[in-house]
């Protein structure tokens, strides 16, 4: 199993412990805003929060969530972030909260 990664404003997923589930999509952006849930993998996951946040956010404001893609209900495409670019993996549809195995603060 590969882990899929997303980094997250710990308010947006204090937010889905209370709901079940996770509908945020990247900073700023909703599912239903984009469509689908931008994730990482391990080897993305620093060039995304430089790109996204910075190299200094505040600390304990983000943090990583570790989703195991098996414990996913809806469909898991590896997309070109832009044309020619590289494969980021992308949820279609809400992150259930029981689909995370581990939540890590950012940076680590």
């Amino acid at each position: 199993m590969t882990e899929l990664l997303h980094l997250t404003e710990r308010t947006r997923w204090d937010e889905a412990g209370v709901t079940g589930a996770y509908t945020g999509s990247t900073r700023g952006k909703s599912l239903a805003d984009v469509g689908f849930i931008h994730c990482s993998y391990a080897s993305q996951l620093r060039g995304v929060a430089e790109a996204l946040y910075g190299e200094r956010p505040a600390p304990g404001t983000l943090v990583v969530l570790v989703i195991d893609p098996d414990r996913l209900d809806v469909p898991v495409r590896d997309e070109e972030g832009e044309p020619g670019g590289e494969l980021f993996p992308h949820i279609y549809g809400p992150l259930p909260v029981a689909a995370v195995t581990e939540v890590r603060e950012w940076p680590a």
